[in-house]
């Protein structure tokens, strides 16, 4: 039970940062991003294929990335069991890395948008990430390609039984403090003006905003904090692999979370979030026992897929809204004026 609670709580925190960053593009500023895997990939890159290499430069090692990278592994992973500086600072240098080109691909991704509409952008978005996620996983000089690459382990230093822990809880905060700048940043006329976007921007244009540079702006936040993601995700594994960066487990898994959870709500987005990762972790569990129970004709893999689809189906049918509906934002002018209007009819 100890073990599920673990799983259940990493892989929480890990979606979380996912689907706020997709809740602030979709929620708030109506951006179909169908492409979200494309920053979740950023990260592993950032890693994988960045920060590797810095090791491998500084360690003075020649080759393929593939090999070397398993040597740079190991030196790594002696300075930091001798020294956890060396892990601290390698942890906090991916992870800026990682925003860093997340936030320049968020950029230059969504720029698409200025000629497309929402069907065809959500389509044409959809396609870069899976065109992005080919040449990663067939060109090997990247990340490795299908055969992956060695990532240092940032908690060398911590004691085998212990890691898993230590990197849930560093996981969860790291959600947490996303989740609050989300809030926060929702919560500010900066959020206001994105909900007014998302409802028609033409008054937004016609307010002398300019809707392309929000676009720019918000899928640029948006694709930094996926790409933290990734970049966890391949810190935590030790090694990056391509094909762990489907469209499934990191796009259409995280907008069946927003919906379950409640589009334009972040706390019920947390919600959603945590509902389905405790599903998807028990099922992916037990998938065999329950196939078996219920003598169903076809094999356990295609059961979660299966369970996911009529989810969403339901979702969209009978509860639209969400678990949690989407509130208007109270700024602090407004709550006064509501305050007064309280107090006068009392």
């Amino acid at each position: 039970m100890e073990q599920i609670i673990i799983t259940i709580a990493l892989w929480f925190g890990l979606y979380t940062i996912v689907t706020l960053s997709l809740n602030l593009e979709y929620g708030f500023a109506g951006i179909p991003n169908f492409g979200r895997a494309l920053a979740v990939l950023m990260g592993a890159v950032a890693v994988g294929g960045i920060v590797n290499r810095i090791l491998i430069f500084a360690f003075g090692l020649s080759g393929d990335i593939i090999v070397a990278s398993g040597q740079a592994r190991t030196l790594a992973n002696e300075l930091i069991a001798s020294n956890p500086v060396y892990g601290i600072g390698l942890f906090i240098l991916c992870l800026a890395i990682a925003a860093i080109l997340g936030a320049i691909t968020g950029a230059l991704f969504i720029l698409p948008s200025a000629k497309l509409s929402e069907d065809y952008l959500a389509i044409t978005l959809l396609a870069i990430s899976e065109v992005a996620f080919m040449v990663c996983n067939y060109n090997t000089a990247i990340i490795g390609g299908y055969y992956g690459v060695s990532i240092p382990d940032v908690l060398a230093f911590v004691p085998g039984e212990k890691r898993m822990v230590v990197f849930t809880v560093i996981t969860v905060l790291i959600a947490l403090f996303v989740y609050l700048f989300i809030e926060r940043l929702t919560h500010s006329p900066y959020g206001r003006l994105l909900k007014a976007m998302r409802e028609n921007e033409d008054i937004v244009e016609a307010y002398g905003k300019n809707v392309m540079m929000l676009r720019i702006k918000t899928a640029s936040i948006g694709a930094a904090i996926a790409s933290l993601s990734g970049a966890l995700y391949s810190l935590y594994s030790v090694n990056v692999i391509a094909t762990s960066f489907s469209r499934v487990e990191w796009t259409f898994y995280p907008f069946l979370m927003i919906l379950l959870g409640g589009v334009g709500n972040n706390r019920g987005v947390v919600v959603g979030t945590l509902t389905f990762v405790t599903a998807k972790i028990l099922l992916t569990m037990y998938k065999h026992e329950i196939t078996d129970f219920l003598h169903l004709p076809f094999e356990a893999v295609w059961l979660e897929y299966m369970m996911f689809g009529v989810l969403m189906y339901l979702i969209l049918l009978y509860r639209p809204e969400g678990l949690l509906r989407e509130k208007p934002i109270f700024t602090e002018p407004i709550k006064k004026v509501i305050g007064r209007k309280v107090k006068a009819a009392e």
